[in-house]
């Protein structure tokens, strides 16, 4: 049973797709599945495998769809005592305890701008697991001999690209290119797409005059509202080294559910800095 559970989850991270996979960890007494059976569950609701059926895998199975969301993992353990043996109709009396950890392939990171703060931002990126694909206009600056072996470097008109593009909504935006305007064409593109997140560089002045200037065109607050800007987590940073660090460490932080991926308090906080300062 678990080598079908193995090579599911083999095909579902080969698809780019989210899984949260269920395994009995401890168990004492009277149970219906040892330590090690697993269940894997989709975001969509199908599973495969089990951990023995009845209420208690019901409650995990909900569990683990909670655990995709919020993208942390969970430990729970299950008293199987006569009452819980007899609403899941199972015959047992032990304890169980399970860990539900959400697994995903590795994140795509869309860096768009591909000067120094985009190149160290890509470098650091692919090292830390992140796939990472680089678009820029400049075949200067978006060529492969300057990145990673494994890096996707597409030399095309950013807003043109975008417009013929789909990005999964469990990627990673990060809107630094070379200028104002470029930057506004990048962040009409994707604002308002269900990604999992949207950075714009740039100081709160500037910000404020690209969130202006989207709202005049009609552009939804909302949309706005969730988009990480100024980008990055505020660590001091001045060289484009250390911008990329501080980027990196705020893609790091909603991967694994420590900052807000939509419209947290402190994005906030930002926008209501950037369109007020």
């Amino acid at each position: 049973m678990n080598q079908e559970v193995f090579a599911a989850l083999s095909d579902a991270l080969a698809a780019g797709e989210e899984v949260a996979l269920v395994t009995i960890v401890a168990s004492s007494g009277s149970t219906p599945q040892r330590v090690g059976a697993k269940m894997l569950v989709y975001g969509d609701g199908r599973t495969v495998g089990t951990i023995g059926g009845g209420c208690y895998e019901d409650d995990a199975f909900w569990k683990a769809r909670e655990a995709l969301k919020s993208r942390r993992h969970a430990t729970v353990r299950y008293e199987l005592s006569d009452d819980f043996a007899e609403e899941s109709g199972l015959i047992c009396g032990g304890q169980m305890e399970v860990f539900i950890e959400p697994v995903e392939p590795a994140p795509d990171v869309y860096v768009f701008g591909a000067g120094h703060v985009g190149h160290s931002l890509a470098r650091m990126a692919h090292e830390a697991g992140f796939r990472i694909h680089v678009i820029d206009d400049r075949e200067k600056f978006a060529n492969v001999a300057r990145f990673e072996s494994g890096t996707d470097v597409i030399v095309a008109d950013i807003p043109e690209w975008l417009a013929t593009h789909t990005l999964p909504a469990t990627a990673y935006a990060v809107i630094v290119t070379r200028g104002h305007r470029h930057d506004l064409d990048a962040l009409r593109a994707l604002a308002a797409r269900p990604l999992r997140y949207v950075g714009l560089i740039g100081s709160r002045a500037k910000v404020r005059r690209i969130y202006d200037a989207l709202v005049e065109e009609g552009f939804e607050a909302d949309a706005l509202r969730k988009v990480h800007a100024p980008i990055g987590l505020d660590i001091g940073a001045v060289t484009p080294q250390e911008i990329a660090v501080s980027i990196l460490a705020e893609l790091i932080a909603v991967k694994h559910g420590k900052a807000a991926s939509t419209g947290g308090e402190t994005t906030s906080l930002r926008w209501e800095g950037a369109v007020r300062s």
